[in-house]
């Protein structure tokens, strides 16, 4: 299984490609290239601009030994999705991000469910179960013309009728395309009291496509390092296994710089990407 690591350059993107050739010598061979889920940035701007900078990304990342395993979808914090207005402008720019995503040379997009009731509530399950509905068959038509899969995220709010795995699930049962499939966030698993092993077991090779690896306390989403929260990385490494999942074993986390040393620091990343490849096996 292949190893990979977050990488977002939401501006100055000609520098933050330096950083490439750190992240193949650590040992990684993918990144999760999130820079498309902050809506505010230069990959949002005049689009002959974007193109030029997704080329200089796609050359520098190939350049650096790499692939872009998954992309990051938009999403804004607060949410912000109650209006038909809201929910058209996320979308264009959805779909935008799928084209940028195939531009780039990827084939996998993570999407969070859309919030119309906010992020810890969820006062009409029924429509807002029918708003996701509609939206997401409609960006999986867009996706399909892109050749991008759709990656659909559990999320560690339990208010919401669709953040356990199972909920994940059974939605992109209900979307019923080759082209929308599971993404599986492990520290979310950890908010919602769902076993990250089981999780993967119960989603099974044919849905379970992208992983956001990452732990915490079981209470917040805080996306520690693994092996210092409450997940059992070794069952979840042996669920992995044990259903034949051919995805990137892809860390949604990174060692903080602040208050070490660049020694420090590089020894830290050198051992977390050590950790991931371990787990990986």
């Amino acid at each position: 299984m292949r190893t990979g690591i977050q990488w977002c350059p939401e501006d100055n993107v000609e520098e933050k490609v330096k950083e490439l050739k750190e992240i193949k010598r650590l040992g990684y061979d993918c990144i999760d290239f999130q820079s498309f889920c902050h809506t505010e940035n230069v990959f949002f701007g005049n689009p002959r601009e974007v193109s030029r900078l997704i080329k200089i990304v796609r050359e520098a990342v190939a350049d650096a030994g790499l692939t872009v395993s998954q992309t990051h979808g938009p999403w804004r914090w607060p949410p912000q999705d109650a209006t038909p207005e809201d929910r058209a402008e996320r979308f264009d720019k959805m779909v935008r991000s799928l084209y940028g995503t195939a531009e780039i040379g990827c084939g996998d997009m993570v999407i969070h469910p859309i919030m119309p009731y906010g992020d810890y509530q969820n006062p009409h399950p029924d429509e807002f179960m029918e708003m996701n509905l509609e939206f997401f068959a409609r960006l999986t038509e867009e996706a399909e013309k892109a050749g991008v899969v759709i990656d659909f995220e559990n999320m560690p709010m339990p208010a919401l009728t669709l953040s356990t795995p199972a909920h994940i699930l059974d939605f992109a049962k209900k979307i019923n395309s080759l082209y929308f499939r599971v993404c599986l966030d492990t520290g979310h698993c950890a908010v919602t009291k769902n076993d990250p092993a089981e999780a993967v077991r119960l989603t099974g090779k044919e849905y379970l496509r992208v992983l956001h690896v990452h732990d915490n306390d079981g209470r917040g989403d805080f996306h520690w390092l693994p092996e210092t929260g409450v997940i059992n990385w070794a069952e979840f490494s042996k669920a992995l296994h044990d259903i034949g999942f051919e995805g990137v074993f892809s860390l949604e986390t990174d060692v903080k710089q602040d208050g070490l040393s660049p020694e420090e620091y590089t020894a830290k990343r050198e051992e977390l990407a050590k950790t991931a490849r371990r787990l990986a096996k």
